[in-house]
């Protein structure tokens, strides 16, 4: 049967697609929050950016330790089971933060965002290589970007609406706990739905992964150029995403242009011009190669970066925000053509690359740098990473490189 190759998926998997996407939303949600949490507890706890830093290196040391188990789980059993298991764990670390709220203690916070970052790396492992395969290989990249809008739809709402409340709170028990205590409800509930769906598992021809020990498939994996080069690039993505994320609050109130709350309103700005990149960005990518928009994208991260190390005032100000619009296709665009034509492989792959979000840990480099000469000159690390991503994109526009 022929299919219009310009269709995100097919009409059969149009329902869990739409149920995939949701989580999109959900750790999007979860990640954003931790960059007004950020500020929020370096206010209310009196800690340095530095110490603070400890909430994205813990969140994403969950990421890569909990990523090869996640792999190994979906692999055994299947899509449907590792979101089921990714939701648990998130929904349960949600609601340790009423504890944590109660004794107001940083590592008990520490803590449950440990356990949350385990469930969503749970999450992402399943969601971002099955959203590639419900369709048409020609979209995959296209696919992938749409349901990443919605992450960036939830960053967005969890920096206006949870930043306003974090910034208006005369208390570190209640502000910390409410909106973490919704989001735990709403996350079990997820849960229990997807318990009672059935997802369809994609099958491959040479499905012969399960019968490999975990070593030798890694080794089949890193043996493949274009693979080893993304998951470098997608590593080098993470750690100028997330820094920059984590940054964000620190560096325009340290500039001294915006007091904390409307600094949490001009993120959620930039993250709205996130969301509006991935939506164009998938439109686009229908009708133009995803290589080229990776390339384009790669050279306005690097000159917007650029621009706000050299600090220059309001210049520097719309160049960081570009970066946002800039950098929006960046993450599904490169796990996607790291993912293409590995076949049985894929679930394996996800969970390599889903490894790589212990970039964030990238933040606690700009805090001892903000901590110690300035706020301008940690942008040297993000663009460090952006460089990187340019030459992978370069490199996978060459004829021998794979390309979609």
């Amino acid at each position: 049967m022929q299919t219009d190759s310009r269709r995100l998926t097919d009409k059969r998997y149009v329902v869990p697609f739409a149920l995939i996407t949701t989580l999109f939303f959900l750790w999007g949600f979860a990640r954003a929050i931790l960059d007004v949490l950020n500020k929020h507890l370096q206010n209310e706890m009196d800690i340095t950016i530095t110490h603070s830093a400890l909430i994205q290196v813990t969140t994403y040391l969950g990421y890569f330790l909990m990523a090869i188990p996640a792999g190994i789980l979906i692999n055994r059993h299947g899509y449907r089971r590792g979101v089921i298991f990714g939701l648990t764990l998130f929904g349960l670390g949600s609601l340790l933060f009423i504890p944590g709220a109660y004794i107001e203690a940083f590592p008990a916070f520490l803590l449950a965002l440990f356990i949350i970052g385990c469930g969503l790396v749970c999450l992402e492992t399943a969601a971002n290589p099955y959203v590639t395969e419900l369709g048409a290989p020609e979209t995959a990249t296209s696919r992938l970007n749409f349901s990443q809008s919605f992450n960036g739809l939830g960053g967005l709402f969890a920096t206006l609406v949870v930043g306003q409340f974090f910034f208006s709170s005369s208390t570190l028990g209640g502000s910390v706990a409410v909106p973490y205590t919704v989001l735990g409800i709403v996350v079990l509930g997820i849960a229990v739905v997807f318990g009672r769906v059935s997802l369809p598992e994609i099958g491959h021809e040479d499905d012969k992964a399960d019968g490999l020990r975990g070593s030798r498939v890694a080794e089949l994996l890193l043996r493949r150029p274009m693979f080893r080069f993304g998951l470098l690039a997608l590593l080098c993505y993470e750690v100028a995403e997330i820094s920059i994320n984590s940054y964000f609050i620190n560096f325009v109130t340290g500039q001294g242009w915006m007091t904390d709350r409307t600094a949490s309103v001009v993120l959620t700005c930039a993250l709205a011009f996130f969301m509006v990149g991935r939506f164009v960005g998938s439109w686009l990518m229908r009708r133009i190669r995803p290589v080229t928009m990776l390339t384009a994208c790669a050279v306005g991260t690097v000159t917007s970066t650029a621009l706000v190390l050299c600090d220059v005032g309001i210049v520097s100000m719309l160049a960081l925000v570009a970066i946002y619009l800039f950098e929006a296709i960046m993450f599904p665009t490169i796990f996607s053509l790291a993912l293409r034509d590995l076949g049985s492989l894929t679930k394996s792959a996800a969970s390599l690359l889903m490894m790589t979000p212990i970039g964030g840990c990238g933040f606690l480099l700009m805090g001892i740098l903000a901590d110690s000469v300035g706020v301008v000159l940690p942008f040297v690390i993000p663009l460090a990473g952006y460089i990187v991503v340019l030459l992978y994109a370069l490199r996978a526009r060459k004829p021998h490189a794979v390309q979609p």
